[in-house]
This record gives structure tokens, C-alpha cells and sequence, in this order.
């Protein structure tokens, strides 16, 4: 009987709830016997879970050893880290995915037979850099760690082409682009309705200004109507923008629904739309997977000018880009939106979407992990 490989897939999450994360258990337990660490139940298809408390943080940085530029006391003493290296003592294992730089530095030390591949969710080192204490302070943290660890990864890769060409600028390696690309869905458009619905869906966070989008369609001088689907990341957040949609008839704020049911549900729409005012390195850069929730649901698609969003829209015909991040360009855009043009922005996302599926991107995966199994280490 032959022996499979196995495989640490270590997380700093909630992995049932990481979809990204999910998508390399559902690939990987096909060949490996995979282990997980992270917080949480144990996803389907582990030969084991290690689940580590809620209360153990990976984030409870000493604030007084970032003053002193002590980062290597900083980095081994979080909570998590010291958790999942007791946790993980004199384990040994074939190959290692880390998620996020937080992750890594941990499967470096375990010294996996043929390497750790980094899997880079965020730029780490500006990812909020719109705080100005916090990019002096924690910034500096951040690259000390990228560099004495994620450097000695085997192979890495990211989530836009904007982060790893800023990995390859201040760090010197090569992340491949491993987009958050949707699974396939077998769906097709709806007709386009009357008024024309969109939709956006994700988290309800402060800094990401969902109410430029209702106001947008709040004002816009088109039959559109506008629904919400949102987590409640910042509760208070949240409720301004339910008392402001409670001043329209167009603009709805929904609970959030399971990730699982979430693209049969927005397939019931027209449009998705996501403006994302660039207000940190991460943001201006950003590939989210709603983009690609939209086009599996079969929709057209408009969203402000992030470059990487853009080019997507651009390139398949989905949809409409705004000139800028501000109500009045988002609005115009909007109102360029008429049922035929919709219709057809709804035909190109159905034609795109074999090519966009999430399965080509984690076959990425699966080639460099072949490639590091089978002793082409980078």
C-alpha cells in the first residue's frame, strides 16, 4: 500500500470559514493526507484538525518590544505562534502551506521535507497604511518578518498582481498570482429586470464607504434599485447606512447569507457593484472574490477604477468602470446602465465564466506543490 504525502495546511482563521483556505483543503485531500491549524471546526476531508482557542490571538504584538525594535521577541511571543509551535513540537511533514505572513515564520522552523509555499492573502507590511501610527510602528515589524522568514519559503503567491510586484520591488521574490476566482457554477442569466437590480455583497466595514454606493443609486436618474448583503464588521457602521437606506425606496441592507448560497442568490440580480475608495495599499490593489462571485452569478459588473478590478471588466466586457471614487462618477456610470446594454454584459459573464472559474487558479496550487514534492525546490 503506498504511503501518501503529507501536508500541513497552517491558517491563522477560522478555516471552515476562509474560503481561500478551503479551496487548498478541497484540492489537496485529493492527494495528501492534510493536516489544518486554525481556529475552529475541522474542514471536511482532514485526516486531522488542530483547532486552536478563539482567545489565543496572532495579533497581540508587545507594543513596548516594537518601541525597542526587538521583532524577533515580538514575533515568537504572540499568542498564536507560541500556541501552534507547542502544538506542532516534534511534528514533521512533507510540505507546509502558510497562510499569510503571520503563518510562515512558524513553518519555516517546522522544516517541511520539500518546503513551505507562502500563500500571501494581503500585503502585509501596508495593510493599513492609512494610519499613520500604525505604518511607523508596525510597518517596520512587518518587514523585519517578511524578510528574515517569508524570504526562505520555497515558493509563494498572492492574490493580485499589484501585491506581488510589491513583494518582488522590497523583498526580491516572485509570488505567482493565485486569484480568489469563485468555483464554477452552472448558471444562467436571468432576464434583465425592471428596475434594473444590483447588488454588492460583503463586509460591512467602515473604511471601505458602502454609503457612496447608496447614495449613488439613491440619486441616480436611471430605474435602479440597490441591495445590500453585508457582515456586521462594524455594527455602527452597519446601522447608519440602514437608517440612510430607510430614507429611500431604493436601497436595501440585508442580512448576510451563507457563502455557499451565496452566488444562486445574487444570480437572481442584474448588476453587481463595488466601489472601493483606495485608501490603503491592499485597496487600490484589490482582486476581490466578489468580482468573481458576480461573474459566476451571471451578472454585468460596475466598479470604480481599481486597476486590477478594471482590467477584468475591460477585458470580458462585464461592465462599467467609473472615471473615479466619488458618488457623482459612480452615479454616470450607473446611468449608462439600459436594459440591452445589462443584457449583454449578463451574456459575456456567462461566456467568461468557465475561463474565470476558481478551478484553473488553484490548479496553480497544485502544480508548484507537485513541483516541490517531486524535489524542485525554488
Amino acid at each position: 500500500m503506498t504511503t501518501r504525502p503529507t501536508m500541513l495546511i497552517l491558517s491563522f482563521s477560522p478555516i471552515v470559514g476562509d474560503a481561500r483556505v478551503l479551496k487548498q483543503v478541497a484540492r489537496f485531500t485529493k492527494d495528501f493526507d492534510v493536516t489544518t491549524l486554525g481556529y475552529g471546526d475541522a474542514p471536511d476531508g482532514v485526516v486531522e484538525h488542530i483547532s486552536m482557542p478563539r482567545e489565543v490571538r496572532y495579533n497581540d504584538l508587545d507594543g513596548k518590544l516594537i518601541t525597542l525594535k526587538r521583532y524577533r521577541q515580538v514575533y515568537w511571543r504572540l499568542s498564536a505562534v507560541r500556541w501552534s509551535r507547542e502544538a506542532l513540537k516534534g511534528r514533521r511533514f512533507d510540505v507546509i502551506i502558510a497562510n499569510d505572513v503571520e503563518a510562515v515564520p512558524v513553518a519555516v522552523k517546522l522544516r517541511p521535507r520539500r518546503g513551505v509555499l507562502a500563500d500571501l492573502h494581503e500585503y502585509s507590511p501596508r495593510l493599513h497604511d492609512d494610519n499613520e501610527l500604525w505604518f511607523q510602528r508596525i510597518t517596520p515589524w512587518f518587514n523585519w518578518v517578511v524578510r528574515r522568514y517569508v524570504t526562505k519559503a520555497q515558493a509563494w503567491t498572492t492574490v493580485s498582481e499589484g501585491l506581488a510586484a510589491e513583494y518582488l520591488r522590497n523583498f526580491g521574490f516572485r509570488a505567482e498570482l493565485v486569484s480568489n476566482a469563485t468555483p464554477y457554477h452552472d448558471l444562467e442569466p436571468v432576464p434583465v429586470s425592471s428596475p434594473i437590480r444590483l447588488v454588492h455583497s460583503g463586509a460591512g466595514l467602515t473604511n471601505r464607504q458602502l454609503h457612496l454606493m447608496a447614495e449613488a443609486v439613491a440619486t441616480a436618474d436611471a430605474d435602479v434599485t440597490l441591495d445590500f448583503y453585508l457582515t456586521a464588521n462594524h455594527p455602527a457602521y452597519l446601522e447608519e447606512l440602514k437608517e440612510y437606506a430607510a430614507t429611500t425606496d431604493r436601497v436595501r441592507v440585508l442580512d448576510p447569507v451563507p457563502y455557499a448560497d451565496l452566488v444562486t442568490t445574487l444570480n437572481a440580480y442584474d448588476v453587481g457593484v463595488f466601489l472601493l475608495p483606495p485608501l490603503t495599499f491592499n485597496y487600490r490593489h484589490a482582486l476581490p472574490n466578489k468580482l468573481f462571485d458576480f461573474v459566476q452569478a451571471r451578472l454585468g459588473i460596475v466598479v470604480g477604477p481599481s486597476p486590477e478590478m478594471a482590467a477584468y471588466v475591460e477585458k470580458y466586457g462585464l461592465g462599467e468602470v467609473a472615471d473615479d471614487f466619488t458618488v457623482d462618477a459612480l452615479r454616470s456610470a450607473i446611468e449608462r446602465l439600459t436594459p440591452e446594454a445589462v443584457a449583454e454584459y449578463k451574456r459575456n459573464a456567462h461566456a467568461s465564466a468557465d475561463e474565470l472559474a476558481g478551478e484553473h487558479q488553484v490548479e496553480k496550487w497544485a502544480r508548484i506543490i507537485d513541483g516541490l514534492v517531486g524535489g524542485a525546490r525554488g
